[in-house]
């Protein structure tokens, strides 16, 4: 409410002073919205419930004994989900809007007490036996079924980094596993297929309409661990370098192109920045093939990040512009 131009128009005249006067009262009383400071206080709670429950284990382990911590934990875990299940509203496959505030924060916390429960089950018992993955897989299960049936983009990013983690563990070699010594190329391999799957997510969930608002965070998962892996593939696979770096241009013209059919400045910085990055490596391989030129190498390099940083910075903000032109069209 433009204030000041109530009053220049009561000053003229042009305004009653009973008009103005109740103006004056709503101005001077107007409400002050806590949603965000509660769902902040919400989120705290959850978070500080949570981690003095791993503190309280920690410390009481002897005197408390594993069977009365698993059942308050899974106590914790069903009352939640319970009160979740009680309160929601019918499933969509489109956006469901929450029916309160407090459902969000239970359901994060029944999914977290799950997945500390299944984690203590196997720390303390072993039930899953070497199969490791099994204690990711079934949590993972889960949060993608509660993410869907609650419409929930914060357990939706759970279970994508749930899933992130049962690969790392399910195509890892249980020798590796344990020794802690990840082979590299393998994690590679699986980060791209993880990337290439969470893209496919995101497309399937605008072309079916299934969640379309979990579009964006599919693809914010997925854009970056596949830029990631690829980038980790060039500096991996050094006597195929150029091969994957020929693909990383690829999946940054991909994502420069839908970057401007979404309107998104986000994916366009996000996909700009890879390139760059490996577009520079490439650079730096060429001019270390060219050592032999001394200090002329040290000079090419110094022009070259000078003249591309300024170069990006000038692409970017022509893009910011150009996408916000064609937003108010």
């Amino acid at each position: 409410m433009n204030y000041e131009l109530f009053s220049k128009w009561y000053a003229e005249g042009l305004l009653s002073e009973d008009s103005f006067q109740k103006i004056k009262n709503q101005q001077t009383n107007r409400l002050f919205s806590l949603h965000w400071e509660i769902k902040t206080l919400l989120y705290l709670g959850v978070l500080l419930l949570t981690g003095g429950l791993g503190i309280l284990v920690y410390k009481n382990i002897d005197t408390i004994g594993h069977q009365f911590i698993l059942l308050f934990i899974a106590l914790v875990c069903v009352g939640s989900f319970y009160y979740c299940f009680k309160r929601k509203l019918p499933f969509s496959t489109s956006r469901v809007a929450s029916p309160n505030i407090v459902i969000d924060y239970l359901l994060i916390l029944g999914c977290l007490s799950f997945i500390i429960f299944i984690g203590y089950l196997q720390f303390q018992y072993t039930i899953f036996g070497n199969h490791y993955g099994l204690a990711t897989f079934i949590p993972m299960l889960l949060l993608f079924f509660s993410a869907y049936y609650f419409d929930h983009l914060g357990v939706l990013s759970m279970g994508i980094t749930n899933l992130a983690a049962w690969m790392g563990i399910a195509v890892t070699p249980l020798q590796i596993l344990k020794a802690n010594d990840f082979n590299s190329e393998t994690i590679i391999l699986a980060g791209l297929l993880l990337g290439t799957l969470l893209i496919a997510a995101a497309i399937l969930s605008d072309k079916k309409d299934l969640k379309r608002h979990f579009k964006f965070t599919y693809t914010n998962f997925g854009i970056h661990i596949l830029f990631i892996s690829c980038l980790s593939a060039m500096f991996h696979f050094e006597h195929v370098y150029f091969l994957w770096f020929l693909l990383l241009a690829g999946i940054s013209w991909y994502f420069y192109l839908k970057a401007i059919a979404d309107r998104s400045f986000y994916f366009m910085l996000v996909s700009t920045l890879y390139a760059y990055i490996g577009i520079s490596y490439v650079f730096i391989r060429l001019l270390d093939m060219m050592g032999s030129f001394g200090m002329a190498s040290l000079y090419f390099g110094i022009i070259y990040f000078i003249g591309s940083a300024i170069g990006l910075v000038i692409f970017l903000i022509n893009m910011n512009k150009k996408i916000k032109a064609n937003d108010r069209i």
